[in-house]
């Protein structure tokens, strides 16, 4: 039996790749909390890996934040990445994994990328300047996968998710991505009777988003089933993870507006920064490779909020 290891599985991403695994009894699960390891401490990282030898490696540890959070936090944001990639990725080829598969994000890619984003469009412009660090990041984990790929031949490669949601979201006003945050803003206001919810910028913005149990089902099928050969033979660096469909932000809020029950207004705060104008991710190399996503974006927003109703603690 295989042993595999999820850097991250106490994420949203990483518990829902867990869900997904261990529905499975091929692999021989590896888990560490934080406390148990430290992904920032290269020594600990290197040791872990000597004694484990994880065969396959999901790595979905990563700092992440919306907007406000990315661009507060900027050196935390690049650094912490930074580190958790390499000292995963270094250790991952010195003790001989099999396969290893990064996840990045869809904001890697030019702020006025052409639409839907090809693979190919990485590095073709100016990044959005609010979560330039993250993305950085990520493009360098991307790099070091194709690199030891080049170099070693190792079985290392990525996929790029687009905006991902469900349950074990991050709620917290300050550092959440738009859809958790529109969740608990006219969750809020309907349970305090507030007259209107304010939501940030013009709500023009597009924006992709995936399931996070769908997400966990496509690592699922490209751990089982696509190596490295058959991504880069491609030309291209890593496979987009999406849906191929979009929605304004205004569109969007208005749908949970809906799924929540609220009866108020709705004011978007224009002087906030919109961030990119569309990232639409292009899936046709996805489903290529024979996977399609599963859940409506109604139904996933519909379960993401009954989660948030028997998880979250609005005094937190």
């Amino acid at each position: 039996m295989k042993k595999l290891y999820i850097a991250g599985h106490t994420g949203m991403v990483g518990s829902a790749t867990l869900k997904k695994f261990r529905q499975s009894d091929e692999f021989n699960l590896i888990l560490r909390t934080r406390k148990e390891l430290d992904l920032l401490n290269q020594a600990d990282v290197n040791n872990f890996f000597e004694k484990e030898k994880p065969d396959y490696v999901i790595l979905a540890a990563a700092k992440v934040g919306g907007i406000l959070a990315n661009n507060t936090f900027r050196a935390d944001f690049i650094y912490e990445n930074l580190t958790i990639e390499t000292n995963v990725i270094h250790s991952a080829f010195k003790a001989g994994a099999e396969k290893l598969i990064f996840l990045g994000s869809s904001c890697i890619y030019p702020k006025h990328a052409k639409q839907p984003i090809k693979e190919e469009y990485l590095l073709d412009g100016e990044l959005e300047k609010t979560n330039e660090p993250y993305a950085i990041a990520k493009i360098a984990g991307m790099k070091l996968c194709e690199n030891y790929y080049l170099q070693y031949g190792c079985n290392f490669y990525s996929l790029m998710p687009t905006n991902l949601y469900g349950p074990n979201d991050n709620f917290d006003l300050k550092t959440s991505h738009v859809l958790p945050a529109l969740i608990r803003k006219f969750h809020e206001a309907k349970i305090s009777n507030n007259d209107y919810v304010e939501i940030w910028g013009t709500g023009n913005p597009r924006r992709e988003f995936l399931y996070v149990e769908d997400l966990a089902d496509a690592i699922y099928f490209f751990t089982k089933n696509i190596n490295a050969k058959d991504i880069y033979d491609l030309g291209i660096t890593h496979i987009n993870i999406g849906t191929g469909q979009d929605i304004s932000i205004k569109e969007l809020a208005m749908l949970v507006k809906e799924i929540v029950d609220y009866k108020g207004e709705m004011k978007f705060d224009t002087t906030k920064p919109d961030g990119t104008p569309r990232k639409l991710l292009d899936v046709s190399r996805l489903h290529n490779f024979g996977w399609k996503h599963k859940t409506g974006l109604r139904e996933g927003i519909e379960k993401t909020y009954r989660w948030f109703l028997e998880n979250v603690n609005l005094k937190d």
